[in-house]
């Protein structure tokens, strides 16, 4: 069963410093520079999404992709999110691309 936790435990988590737990879920902007580039990065998120059978909100725009995650099943955040955070950053991170914490 997937329990809902508190942001101070999402944010507490290692490996999700890209990301902020805002009220409608954990955010993260990741500066991609090019719109190929994010698309680039949300194929990889596609497939990490459905590997975790977990799927974010995802927005590319020419030179950022923003990802929101929230988990439906309890209505806030859940270890769900912080695995698949986790995740994406490290990919992110593979390829090159920093996060904008600036955003939120």
């Amino acid at each position: 069963m997937v329990e809902r936790i508190s942001s101070q435990q999402f944010e507490a988590s290692k490996g999700v410093e890209d990301w902020q737990v805002l009220a409608d879920g954990a955010k993260a902007h990741f500066a991609t520079g090019s719109f190929a580039k994010g698309v680039e990065l949300i194929q990889v998120i596609g497939r990490l999404a459905d590997a975790a059978d977990h799927h974010p909100d995802v927005d590319l725009r020419y030179s950022v992709v923003m990802v929101s995650l929230f988990t439906h099943e309890v209505d806030d955040i859940s270890d769900r999110d912080v695995a698949l955070a986790q995740q994406i950053s490290i990919a992110a991170h593979d390829l090159g691309i920093a996060a904008d914490r600036s955003k939120g």
